[in-house]
C-alpha cells in the first residue's frame, strides 16, 4: 500500500527509543492517528519543525492493516503557532485544545467540522493584534470548548448564568470572528466554560491537565 498525504494538526509527540518520536496526530480525511516518526530527534530529521504541537502539516505516512501505530515518513509545514507560543496565556490555551482533541476524538474516524472548528480557533488567536492576544485567547477557549462538545455529540442543558447562556446561544450560531466584540478576561462566562470542561472530563473519564492550568491563569 503507497504512502499517505493527509493536511494535519500535530496535537502530542512524545521520546521513544533514542531518535524517534511517537506523534498523535489529527488529520483532515482519516481522523486522529497515532504514528511513529523516525530519527524525529536528530537534527536534520526530515520533519523539520513540523511537529511542533498544533503544527498544521501535511503529513506523509504508511498504514499497515490491524498495526496501531502508522509510519510517517516525514511533513510539510503548512502553518506554525510559533508566535502564539511566546504568549504564556495562549500556550496554555494550546496546550488545551490538543489535549481537548487528543482525548475527545475516536481514533480514525474522520469529522470534517471538528478539523473546521481547530483551523478557526486558531486563526483567531493568530489574527489578534500582539495586544489582545490573551483576550483572543479566552475567548478562542470558550467557543472551541463549546462546539467540541456539540460536535462530539454530548451537549446537555447548559446549568449555567442566563448571561452565560445568552452567549452560548449566539457563539453556536454565529461564527468566532463574527460574535459581539466583548471584552474577553478569564473571567469571562467562567460558569460556562467549566461546565463544559467538566462535560468533557465527564465523558473522557479523566481530568485534563490543561484545564486546571487555566485555572491558575
Amino acid at each position: 500500500m503507497p504512502s499517505k498525504v493527509s493536511e494535519a494538526f500535530v496535537l502530542r509527540s512524545y521520546p521513544y527509543r533514542e531518535a524517534d518520536l511517537i506523534v498523535s496526530f489529527f488529520t483532515r480525511d482519516q481522523g486522529r492517528l497515532r504514528g511513529i516518526a523516525r530519527r524525529a530527534r536528530r537534527p536534520k530529521s526530515s520533519f523539520g519543525s513540523g511537529l511542533e504541537r498544533l503544527s498544521q502539516v501535511n503529513m506523509q505516512y504508511f498504514q499497515r492493516e490491524n498495526v496501531e501505530l502508522c509510519k510517517m515518513d516525514g511533513c510539510e509545514l503548512l502553518q506554525s503557532q510559533f508566535a502564539l507560543a511566546n504568549n504564556y496565556t495562549a500556550s496554555i490555551g494550546m496546550d488545551f485544545i490538543a489535549e481537548v482533541c487528543d482525548q475527545i476524538l475516536p481514533a480514525a474516524e474522520p469529522n470534517e467540522r471538528f478539523f473546521r472548528l481547530v483551523m478557526a480557533t486558531l486563526e483567531h488567536m493568530r489574527q489578534a493584534p500582539t495586544e489582545r492576544t490573551e483576550e483572543a485567547t479566552w475567548t478562542a477557549i470558550q467557543y472551541f470548548s463549546l462546539w467540541a462538545v456539540r460536535l462530539s455529540g454530548f451537549l446537555p442543558d447548559l446549568r449555567v448564568s442566563d448571561e452565560s447562556r445568552n452567549l452560548a446561544r449566539e457563539m453556536l450560531t454565529t461564527p468566532i470572528h463574527s460574535l459581539t466584540p466583548r471584552t474577553w478576561t478569564r473571567t469571562t462566562s467562567r460558569d460556562l466554560r467549566r461546565f463544559l470542561i467538566t462535560t468533557i472530563e465527564q465523558q473522557v473519564e479523566r481530568r485534563l491537565i490543561t484545564a486546571q492550568m487555566l485555572e491558575t491563569l
